[in-house]
């Protein structure tokens, strides 16, 4: 059993699907093929089922998955120590970052650390604050950016940035024509939400549960797994929502959405790391070139 190994079968297993993950991992598909089919005939152990055209972890490849991610995780930890000798001129950074995050607010400070340490090579992962939280607590990511609150006692936050949210209609939507939102339109409008386990999702309700209004009680006309998906279906006229004012911007400018008031509170954006790792050069690097960034605004 081989590093090599245990890195496509973990790509598989995440997406389900060989040509997918070999795509991913930049390999061929006969590759990762040979390479699922070289662990289950060493160890004489079924790890997928075929189904149709796609694939399904078995009982034994769910069991495999977390040792599988370990021994991987423990392999990074290692070549980050190696890389950390000499100092940020080489090594990696496994970023992982919920949607707002790594579309709107955290590319610029990519491109400046790429510029400064072109030796590290940056591999940056989308996700929900669950899964990011998720995957930092598992030493998937070195670091992990939310804008909803994690409680977990493996994982420690501090704040990075600052956000607001924003309720948002189509410029045609009868509450468009609202100077404001009362109560009652929060249950009588139709909303188009992120899916649950996003931090903008999280956020909304416990601003609602602060204004009286149970979430429960909202009409969700639709889930959507990406804010540009869910301000697709808001500009088609599906109903409003609420999302970052960084998600907005450029639709508010241009008034294809209005934004009526409503009594939405600032949120923090924090970075996350594992309590018990190790914080390689290249991660208080980056952090460091966040807080600078930071003080000079």
């Amino acid at each position: 059993m081989t590093l090599e190994q245990l890195r496509i079968f973990v790509a598989v297993a995440e997406r389900q699907h060989v040509t997918q993950a070999a795509q991913a991992i930049n390999i061929t598909q006969s590759a990762a093929s040979a390479a699922i089919a070289a662990l289950e005939g060493r160890y004489g152990v079924k790890l997928f089922d075929r189904v149709g055209r796609r694939i399904a972890l078995t009982k034994a490849g769910e069991t495999f998955l977390t040792d599988a991610r370990a021994v991987l995780a423990r392999a990074a930890s290692a070549e980050r120590t190696l890389a950390d000798l000499a100092g940020v001129k080489r090594g990696a950074l496994s970023i992982h970052a919920s949607q707002t995050i790594t579309n709107y607010w955290l590319p610029p400070y990519i491109a400046r650390f790429r510029m400064q340490y072109p030796g590290v090579a940056l591999n940056l992962v989308a996700g929900n604050t669950q899964q990011v939280a998720a995957a930092t607590r598992e030493g998937i990511a070195d670091l992990g950016f939310v804008e909803g609150a994690v409680e977990d006692p493996l994982l420690i936050s501090q704040p990075v940035g600052e956000d607001r949210l924003v309720a948002v209609f189509a410029k045609d939507d009868a509450f468009a024509r609202k100077r404001r939102l009362a109560t009652r339109d929060l249950i009588e409008a139709r909303w188009v939400l992120r899916e649950p386990g996003s931090g903008t999702r999280t956020e909304f309700e416990a601003a609602l549960k602060r204004l009286g209004v149970a979430p429960e009680d909202l009409n969700i006309v639709l889930e959507l797994p990406s804010n540009e998906a869910v301000l697709a279906a808001v500009s088609a006229g599906a109903g409003g929502t609420v999302v970052s004012s960084l998600v907005a911007d450029d639709k508010l400018r241009s008034g294809e959405l209005v934004s009526p008031e409503l009594a939405l509170p600032k949120r923090s954006f924090l970075a996350l790391r594992h309590r018990e790792r190790h914080v390689s050069s290249a991660e208080a690097a980056f952090l460091s070139l966040i807080e600078a960034e930071a003080r000079a605004d």
